[in-house]
C-alpha cells in the first residue's frame, strides 16, 4: 500500500510577500501584486505592468559570494527553501539525509544570465563570458544549489512543464515518497522571467494584458473583460514527509496530499484542448489516486489565468468531471493577485489551497466585475467567504498541452 504523505513546511517568495503569513494577510484582504514593471524600460513594450517580487535581498538568505553565482529563480527557489526547512522545524544535518530529495522545476531558467551574457558576448567576445554562466542558467540548477546548500541527498530532479511545472514536480515527488525513494522531500517551483526579451516574447505572442492604466485590475480571471495574463514571477516550496517520519520527529503537519494526475492535450503548442477534456483527464486521474468522488471536492485553486481560452477550457473541464456538482465546488484564482508565476504557479497556488483549507476560508477572486456567462462556477468574488474545507484542489495547464492536478485533505490520523 503507499505510503501516505503530508506538507509539513511552506516557504514563499512572490509579489505579495517573502513569507506564508503575510502573503495569506494579502490573499484574504485581496491585494494585487501587479504594477508598472520597473527592473527595464517598459515605455515601448505593448504591456507595461507585471507582479514583481518586491523587498528581496538574497544576502539574507545565503552569503554573498554564493548568490553572485545565481541567477534570480535560483535564488528565489534556495530563499523560499529555507523559509519552507525553518516553517518544518527542520535541520537536514540532523536526518537521514541520504533520504532527503529535492525536486524544483522551472519553466524557463535562466533567462536574465542569458541576456546578460549575450550582451557580453556582442560588446567583448568569447573571453568575457562568466565560467558560472551555464551553472546560472540551466533549470535543474535549482534543485542543485538547494541540495547543496542543505545537504540534501536523495533523489534530485528537475521538471520543466511550462505552467504546470511545479503541479508536476510535487506530484512527482510526492510519488516518490509513496513508493518508498525518499521520506522527504524538498519541492516546487521558480521562476524569474521578468526580463526584457521574457516580456517582449510573451508580448509577440499576445498572451500578456495590456491593462496598463490600472495595473492591479489588470488581471481578470473568468472575466468578460479579461485580455491576458500579467507576468509574475517568484518560487513557492514545500517541504513533503512521509507520515510516520513526519509523527516521529513531531512535525506539524499542514494538510495530506492524497492524490496527483496529469496528462496532455496533444492539441496545440499553446492553446488548449477547446473541449477541456485534457484537463478533465487530469482531475480525474488524481480523483481516482486520492479514492474519492469529483463532488467531494470543496474548493478548487483554478489555473484561472485571465486569458480567454483558458477560462473556457477551465470551466468546460470542470463541468466535465463534476457534473451538476460543478456548481457547489467553490473556485478561485490567486492569480488575480500574484500573476501568474509560470514555474512557479502551481506550488505558489498549492500553497495557497493548504492555508485555504487550514483557515476555512476562501479568498477573492480579484477583477470579477462583469462574469463571463460561459464561465458559470463559482469563483468566490469580491470578498473572502467563510466555509469549512475537508478536500481541496490545485490545478496547473501548460503550454504545449501539459496538464496536471494536486488533491488535498486536512489531515487525520
Amino acid at each position: 500500500m503507499p505510503r501516505r504523505v503530508v506538507i509539513s513546511g511552506m516557504g514563499t517568495i512572490c509579489p505579495v510577500a517573502n513569507n506564508v503569513n503575510d502573503f495569506w494577510k494579502q490573499l484574504v484582504e485581496g491585494k494585487s501584486g501587479i504594477g508598472i514593471i520597473d527592473r527595464f524600460d517598459p515605455s515601448d513594450y505593448p504591456t507595461k505592468i507585471a507582479a514583481q517580487v518586491k523587498d528581496f535581498n538574497a544576502q539574507d538568505y545565503m552569503p554573498r559570494t554564493e548568490a553572485r553565482r545565481m541567477d534570480p529563480f535560483i535564488q528565489y527557489a534556495c530563499a523560499a527553501t529555507r523559509i519552507a526547512l525553518e516553517d518544518a522545524d527542520m535541520d537536514l544535518k540532523k536526518l537521514d539525509a541520504d533520504r532527503a530529495g529535492v525536486l524544483i522545476g522551472s519553466g524557463i531558467g535562466g533567462i536574465e544570465i542569458f541576456e546578460k551574457q549575450c550582451h557580453v558576448l556582442q560588446k567583448r567576445g568569447v573571453g568575457g563570458i562568466s565560467p558560472f554562466f551555464i551553472p546560472m542558467l540551466i533549470p535543474n540548477m535549482a534543485s542543485g544549489q538547494v541540495s547543496i546548500m542543505f545537504g540534501a541527498r536523495g533523489p534530485s530532479s528537475c521538471s520543466v512543464t511550462a505552467c504546470a511545472t511545479s503541479t508536476n514536480s510535487i506530484g512527482d515527488a510526492f510519488h516518490m515518497i509513496q513508493n518508498g525513494m525518499a521520506d522527504i522531500m524538498i519541492s516546487g517551483g521558480t521562476e524569474a522571467p521578468i526580463t526584457p526579451l521574457s516580456i517582449a516574447g510573451f508580448c509577440a505572442m499576445k498572451a500578456l494584458s495590456t491593462g496598463n492604466e490600472h495595473p492591479e485590475k489588470a488581471c481578470r480571471p473568468f472575466d468578460v473583460d479579461r485580455d491576458g495574463f500579467v507576468m509574475g514571477e517568484g518560487a513557492g516550496i514545500v517541504i513533503l514527509e512521509e507520515l510516520e517520519h513526519a509523527l516521529q520527529r513531531g512535525a506539524k503537519i499542514y494538510a495530506e496530499l492524497v492524490g496527483y494526475g496529469c496528462s496532455s492535450d496533444a492539441y496545440h503548442i499553446v492553446q488548449p484542448d477547446p473541449d477541456g477534456n485534457g484537463a478533465a483527464r487530469a482531475l480525474t486521474a488524481a480523483l481516482n489516486e486520492a479514492g474519492i468522488k469529483a463532488g467531494e471536492i470543496d474548493y478548487m485553486n483554478a489555473h484561472g489565468t485571465g486569458t480567454h481560452y483558458n477560462d473556457l477550457v477551465e470551466t468546460k473541464a470542470l463541468k466535465l468531471v463534476l457534473g451538476s456538482d460543478s456548481s457547489n465546488m467553490a473556485i478561485n484564482s490567486t492569480k488575480s493577485v500574484t500573476g501568474h508565476m509560470l514555474g512557479a504557479a502551481g506550488a505558489i497556488e498549492l500553497i495557497a489551497a493548504v492555508l485555504t483549507c487550514n483557515h476555512n476560508l476562501i479568498t477573492p477572486t480579484l477583477n470579477l466585475d462583469n462574469q463571463d456567462p460561459e464561465c458559470d462556477l463559482d469563483y468566490v468574488k469580491g470578498e473572502a467567504r467563510a466555509r469549512h474545507i475537508e478536500i481541496a484542489a490545485s490545478e496547473s495547464l501548460g503550454f504545449g498541452g501539459h496538464n496536471a492536478v494536486l488533491i488535498i485533505r486536512k489531515y487525520k490520523q
